[in-house]
């Protein structure tokens, strides 16, 4: 070996392994200047000999790349949420729920974990190099911020052991509360305003342009879950211990029980440790141990159903009330808002708290200058838990929720079982027709790049857009004049709205913002219906037919399509070219998938699950979650869990290994 290239990588290795000792085992065995010294030499001959740059090199800790603007890119595995809850009964009661689909006599272990008040962060690895990294984003697509990641101490930056060639780990970035204090003690000398709590400090600082200035922050970084297929684990508590063999920052504080009773020991024992650890928890999070295990629970649409956060309760502080407004959202629904005098809650100031509906202020017996006491739901949402009424006078006046919509002046609806009111003028009421259009061309729906909220709520108040199907007239010469509209960026607007021509018809259909019909129903619709012309003719029976959808959901598609100024919209949306039926890809379909029910389980040798699925519905399959009377057929690979085999054996459901799948293309 050249030694020039002998005596950089000897260098790059000593100065990782140091990192490692120093920043995740915290045993350093070399002081900090010896540490600098042999950093400052790795510099100098990086400088010398550009050709042996190495991405991941000890030196990029200090970063310096600056990025204009950061790469949306889709997370390979999605990014759940957590559902979550306050009380051992609902634990309880989840428990009960993951029994039902295990088996009541299975044994279940379950991982306790600390629930980070941090930045969610998905890594990826490649031949133990980091090659990625993204913030959970929406759970489907997050934004790249690799560069400035990188400059973080306790993420390793290449790994030791036995890692797979490729996998993802996903993490919580935090901000200490030593290095949160010291910050802000330097902005105060300074005279800068505060920050106001570390969560938001973290997320703030892994959006600097400038990575040399997040090399600054003093930001830590904890993983807690692996990512991939055919990982070396059989369980979530195993893959704890290896990602920490690999090099990673993984807390010691988890434990693995066998029981909910031991689940809310190690709660309250947290509950109590919580308050002297050196970051922010606002929860433990638990997990059904086995991977398998949770294999078969699967996932709703948001969230894992083998997994729950339990939340500490919030700080509630009180306040006066100085009045209520009411907003009005794109579906109509109604929302009180207290305005409230403002006070410091968990580090943010609050000025105004959700009063959810009519029923809730009745509940609370509100009324105008009413002492209220204030929390933050889940430590992010403000609302009022309850009233002082010890000082009130005869003078304060009960609140009533009103009767006419606030923005058009429509008479408020509230359907029976409805626990809010609803101004009914959908395509007339301002903030209705402002927040269609921007449902319509959001990242979940259309995604029309150049085209922005604030963008479309100026434009509907210079008279330019009045409906959805007024972006398809829009023309550079009426938006040039506008406020803050520059060359580049009206060109980039009236590209963006020509490229969301060719957007799929179930994104179409979302972005329609029928009420209850979500991106997952949307994509249901779209497969069993194919077109939009289709879904107009289909009656209330063939609706509720259809795998997931309600009668209440079916009632909200008949109104939508039922509605002439809806079918207007329609017409002119065909008119503009818009995707409103499925592309089937030619010669793909096949007859012995053609319309068949597909529920895919376990590990398999020549495909991903994601491969496998999405095989299927290029075939013209329809993938299912779970296995029911309406499955044709069980696609089991290795590890499946055994209740959805014994589910589809009592159906009598075929069950086709990976060879008998393969044979059946044939």
């Amino acid at each position: 070996m050249n030694p020039v290239v002998e005596k950089i990588e000897s260098l790059r290795k000593v100065l990782h392994e140091h990192n490692h000792r120093y920043y995740i085992l915290d045993q350093p065995t070399i002081s900090d200047f010896e540490f600098d010294q042999l950093l400052e030499e790795l510099q100098q001959l990086e400088a010398q000999y550009p050709q042996y740059h190495d991405p991941n090199s000890p030196t990029q800790r200090v970063g310096g790349g600056v990025t204009k603007s950061f790469e949306t890119l889709p997370h390979r595995f999605p990014m759940y949420s957590l559902s979550n809850t306050y009380s051992k009964e609902e634990l309880e009661l989840w428990e009960e729920r993951i029994r039902k689909v295990l088996g009541e006599e299975t044994d279940i272990a379950y991982s306790c974990e600390l629930k980070f008040d941090g930045v969610s962060i998905s890594l990826t690895y490649e031949n133990g190099e980091l090659v990625q990294a993204l913030t959970r984003g929406d759970g489907s697509q997050g934004d790249a911020i690799t560069a400035n990641v990188k400059t973080i101490n306790t993420i390793p930056l290449k790994l030791k052991g036995d890692y797979p060639p490729f996998f993802e780990i996903r993490g919580e970035i935090i901000l200490p509360w030593e290095g949160f204090n010291k910050m802000n003690e330097e902005r105060a000398a300074k005279g800068e305003p505060l920050y106001m709590n570390p969560r938001n400090t973290a997320s703030g600082s892994l959006k600097l342009q400038d990575s040399s200035l997040v090399a600054k922050r003093p930001l830590n970084c904890f993983l807690y879950a692996l990512a991939g297929e055919n990982l070396p684990v059989s369980g979530q508590f195993e893959a704890l211990e290896k990602a920490r063999s690999w090099g990673f920052k993984v807390p010691d504080s988890a434990k693995l029980v066998s029981s909910i009773d031991a689940v809310f020991e190690f709660i309250q024992e947290w509950d109590e440790k919580r308050k002297s650890l050196p970051y922010e928890i606002d929860g433990i999070v638990i997990k059904v141990n086995r991977l398998d295990q949770q294999e078969e629970l699967g996932f709703t649409a948001k969230a894992p159903r083998w997994a729950m956060a339990y939340k500490y309760q919030a700080e509630q502080v009180a306040t006066l009330l100085k009045g209520v407004q009411y907003q009005v959202g794109r579906t109509g629904a109604v929302t009180p808002v207290a305005q409230l005098e403002p006070v410091v809650i968990s580090g943010t100031t609050v000025k105004r708290a959700s009063l959810h509906n009519a029923d809730q202020i009745e509940k609370l017996d509100l009324r105008l200058g009413d002492r209220v006491y204030v929390e933050k739901g889940g430590e992010i949402i403000p609302k009022i838990t309850a009233v002082d009424t010890s000082n009130r006078g005869l003078e304060e006046a009960k609140i009533h929720f009103i009767t006419h919509c606030p923005e058009c002046g429509s008479l408020l609806e509230r359907e029976a079982g409805e626990a809010q009111h609803y101004c009914k003028n959908e395509t007339e009421c301002p903030p209705q027709k402002i927040g269609k259009i921007q449902h319509f061309i959001g990242r979940k729906a259309m995604d029309i790049e150049g085209l922005g909220g604030e963008t479309v709520a100026l434009l509907y108040q210079e008279g330019l857009l009045n409906s959805i199907a007024d972006l398809y007239r829009l023309q550079p010469d009426q938006i040039l004049p506008l406020e803050r509209m520059a060359d580049k960026s009206v060109s980039n607007l009236i590209e963006g709205i020509e490229k969301s021509k060719k957007k799929p018809f179930a994104k179409v259909l979302f972005g329609l913002g029928i009420r209850f019909v979500g991106e997952t129903v949307a994509k249901k619709l779209s497969k069993q219906f194919k077109s939009i012309s289709a879904l107009q003719q289909a009656s209330l029976e063939e609706l509720i037919a259809t795998d997931d959808i309600g009668e209440r959901i079916a009632k909200s598609i008949v109104a939508f399509f039922s509605n002439p100024k809806n079918q207007l919209l329609i017409s002119e949306l065909k008119a503009n070219g818009l995707q409103l039926e499925e592309v089937e890809e030619e010669g793909l379909s096949h007859a012995a998938f053609e319309g068949k029910r597909f529920v895919v389980s376990g590990v398999f040798d020549n495909y991903t699950r994601e491969e496998l699925k999405k095989e299927i519905e290029t075939l013209g399959g329809i993938i299912a979650s779970s296995v029911s009377a309406k499955t044709d057929y069980l696609v089991a690979g290795n590890g499946m869990g055994p209740s959805k085999k014994a589910k589809a054996e009592g159906l009598g459901i075929p069950i086709l290994s990976e060879v008998e799948y393969n044979s059946l293309k044939l």
